[in-house]
């Protein structure tokens, strides 16, 4: 039972001694003796992991470079692009800006006028069609994801929640709204 006792007494003194331990080695430089044949050794394996260090280090700095210079271009060929599809979509409504023009010039009291304007209107919806505009359907029930409700009205016959009126047309190209059809929905 004695030594159960000096135990619990000798683990709480190892750790002071562990310490001291460490002091000491901290105080007191490792002397180590080589062989001149050893320190060579020594020092070509300092070399060889030095010079792959200053390798992995000029490697590492190459391609952060390389990136940086990924990212400009990325940046400058995006900007290119965006620029390039905005004039193809300008390339194609010029057209329209013609029709335009020649309905501009003409006489207003000239018979046939508003049936040129309705022709200028179906070939600006074509064009605008075939680059993806989807109008967005404004009848029946009314969708938040869809519609912006402006108005509200109790409308006698009609069930609550369904669209009474459209007062601007939504639309979306490639299933991304681009406007919200503003409407006016029964209580």
């Amino acid at each position: 039972m004695a030594s159960k006792k000096n135990k619990p007494q000798d683990a709480a003194k190892e750790p002071e001694q562990v310490e001291q331990t460490e002091e000491q080695t901290e105080t007191k430089p490792e002397t180590v003796t080589m062989t001149q044949e050893e320190l060579e050794t020594v020092k070509k394996h300092i070399d060889e992991l030095q010079k792959k260090l200053d390798d992995t280090v000029a490697l590492l700095q190459r391609n952060q470079a390389d990136f940086d210079n990924f990212r400009k271009r990325n940046a400058s060929v995006r900007a290119d692009s965006y620029d390039e599809g905005k004039r193809d979509c300008i390339r194609s409504l010029l057209p329209v800006l013609d029709d335009f023009d020649r309905v501009a010039e003409s006489d207003a009291n000239a018979e046939g006028w508003a049936d040129g304007v309705k022709l200028v209107h179906k070939k600006f919806a074509e064009i605008l069609k075939k680059e993806g505009l989807e109008e967005i359907p404004s009848d029946g029930a009314f969708d938040p994801e869809l519609h912006n409700a402006v108005m509200t009205e109790a409308v006698e016959g009609m069930e609550s929640g369904n669209v009474v009126q459209t007062f601007q047309k939504g639309y979306k190209v490639k299933e991304k709204i681009i406007r919200h059809s503003m409407v006016k929905v029964s209580e």
